[in-house]
């Protein structure tokens, strides 16, 4: 094989592993929004869930599309802003409630 074509295996293998990251990720944001709506539990702005799976689908980005590490930031960001806004219900009002821990493997 010469150099050109050892560069463009290389660059599909990442192309690959990185478009792989951003599928999980996006499969984990779902399953995150699902798991908080079930429970009753706030899932943080609708325009956060919905902005980052059209960032992962539409072909406009900041970084083009064989690099999916902007992908991979956006939908990080999303999963994170949604874990962040976990409250539990209190009986004194809408905001006093206790914040949940992390999720754990075991749970």
């Amino acid at each position: 094989m010469d150099s050109t074509a050892t560069w463009l295996v290389i660059g599909a293998v990442v192309a690959a592993v990185l478009l792989a990251v951003a599928v999980g990720l996006l499969v984990r944001l779902v399953r995150a929004r699902r798991d908080l709506r079930r429970a009753g539990l706030p899932t943080g702005p609708r325009w956060v869930f919905w902005g980052a799976v059209a960032y992962l689908v539409l072909p406009t980005d900041l970084l083009p599309d064989p690099v999916y590490l902007d992908d991979i930031a956006v939908l990080l960001l999303a999963l994170r802003s949604m874990r962040a806004g976990r409250v539990l219900p209190d009986s004194t009002g809408p905001r006093s409630g206790h914040v949940l821990p992390p999720k754990t493997k075991e749970s």
